[in-house]
């Protein structure tokens, strides 16, 4: 029985957000539109018409959202800059508005002893880019290094980690072949296309950082283990497709390795091989990897699911999120692993984990409990732990998400973060989750070893 869940010295422990999410006020200071700003003002696109209009209004409110961090302990706030926010055009004319709010919250961040990492791009392309193919243009992988370049210039050095992408198979599939993220589009022979060239302007903008930058630099990918649902060869075989489609389109060229042979069959005519030359720039050397967990898939085959030929299979007696996503503790660690395994121990950096459960819209008493986030939060650092002392290069975890902010397409409807938004008043309520965290952060991990539903009661310590 474990009873020591100390962390190592120096574990980073932090939150995560996103620029759409949660900053509002898009054109502020000469701001432009950004393919989100676009899809939720399109009518039917996002649950009841939200849109990041406002959001969290962290905008205006970010010095007291860092407060909060600062409150909770935390030692490291991840966080994405919106591209149209610096560059309105995408390309060219630098906006000096944009830039200063990314320089004071660089800044402000600092002030209060939280290391900044920033992520280039978190999903809100530049709308006049989108005008002009967005992700299928072979010329966004330049346009990419030449805004990464900006703020490599403006914030290097107070910005020590540096990660130029977040999920780009979420980008892809929802973005190119589903059509539920923006920008909206259904197209089977556009998904392989858009993928291949986030890869490449990853490389391009790790080849711009060791040009001009000092410190590091890595990408951030959303990893689930894929289990089949039986021991037939159809679902075995479903389950390498889904694996390779989710997980090892992206990793694989990125470490070296090349592309999973798996892709041709996924999208048969639509699929076309890498050029060395794309292989080589997609493989950069990276100083570390983000990772984003949130469930497994559990795969049975299924000709109707396009274009993997894979089905989810809901377990019985097991637990769900709002998101229909199932609570699995130990797939953390098996995801861990994995890239251990795989692609040779990097150093990782958990960059996104938690879970939307129900909370009321209003906090009651100046306190909101989350017994059930709390307790995902809980069996997911013991996951980490667990991973940690198999041997897993694990550097920092952070919680996502530090807002309850839009999400997405299902706007304000599913509420992730461990401080409660009142989105009528903007009031913030750090909820029994966000106070368990604190403790645990508190302790580098030790609490962990105690009860976790006490641990929220004892906050501040």
């Amino acid at each position: 029985m474990i009873t020591d869940y100390s962390f190592p010295p120096g574990f980073l422990w932090g939150s995560a957000t996103s620029a759409y999410q949660i900053e509002g006020s898009p054109f502020a200071d000469g701001g432009g539109a950004s393919i989100w700003h676009r899809f939720v003002h399109t009518p039917g696109l996002t649950a009841d018409g939200c849109t990041g209009d406002i959001a969290c209004d962290h905008y205006h409110r970010y010095k007291e959202d860092v407060a909060l961090m600062r409150s909770l302990g935390l030692k490291a706030y991840r966080f994405s800059i919106a591209w149209a926010r610096v560059l309105p055009e995408g390309t060219g004319r630098v906006n000096p508005g944009g830039l200063d709010f990314y320089d004071r919250l660089v800044d402000t961040l600092l002030e209060a002893g939280i290391e900044p990492l920033p992520t280039l791009y978190h999903w809100d392309l530049p709308a006049a880019l989108d005008d002009r193919g967005g992700w299928l243009n072979p010329d966004v992988a330049a346009w990419f290094a030449d805004y990464a370049e900006v703020m490599f210039r403006k914030l290097d050095g107070r910005a020590r980690r540096w990660a130029t992408l977040n999920e780009p198979w979420v980008v892809t599939d929802g973005g190119y072949l589903h059509g539920a993220l923006a920008p909206g589009h259904r197209n089977l022979f556009e998904a392989p296309i858009a993928s291949r060239n986030l890869m490449l302007a990853h490389g391009a903008a790790v080849q711009r950082y060791r040009a001009v930058g000092r410190h590091e630099i890595g990408i951030v990918v959303n990893l689930e283990p894929k289990h089949p649902a039986s021991g037939s060869e159809p679902d075995l075989a479903a389950t390498r497709r889904s694996d390779a489609y989710m997980n090892r389109q992206y990793l694989d060229p990125l470490f070296g390795l090349g592309c999973p042979e798996e892709m041709a069959e996924v999208f048969g005519p639509a699929w076309r091989d890498w050029t060395a030359e794309e292989l080589a720039l997609a493989a950069q050397p990276i100083d570390w990897l983000g990772v984003n967990y949130y469930t497994r898939g559990v795969m049975r085959a299924d000709a109707a699911s396009w274009p993997v030929g894979a089905a989810y299979v809901r377990q019985p007696g097991a637990t769900y999120s709002e998101t229909g996503w199932e609570v699995f503790e130990k797939g953390l660690e098996e995801t861990l692993l994995w890239v251990k395994e795989r692609y040779g121990n990097p150093p990782v950096y958990v960059t996104e984990n938690g879970s939307a459960f129900f909370d009321p819209p209003t906090a009651t008493g100046g306190r909101v409990r989350d017994p059930h986030r709390l307790d995902y939060l809980h069996r997911h650092l013991k996951a980490v732990h667990g991973a940690i002392r198999a041997g897993a290069d694990v550097r920092g975890y952070m919680v996502w998400s530090l807002l309850d902010n839009l999400e997405w397409s299902l706007g304000f409807s599913k509420r992730f973060g461990i401080v409660h938004v009142d989105h009528e008043s903007q009031a913030r309520t750090p909820k029994d989750s966000a106070r368990f965290y604190a403790q645990i952060v508190a302790t580098n991990g030790s609490a962990l070893a105690g009860d976790p539903h006490g641990l929220a009661e004892t906050w501040p310590a």
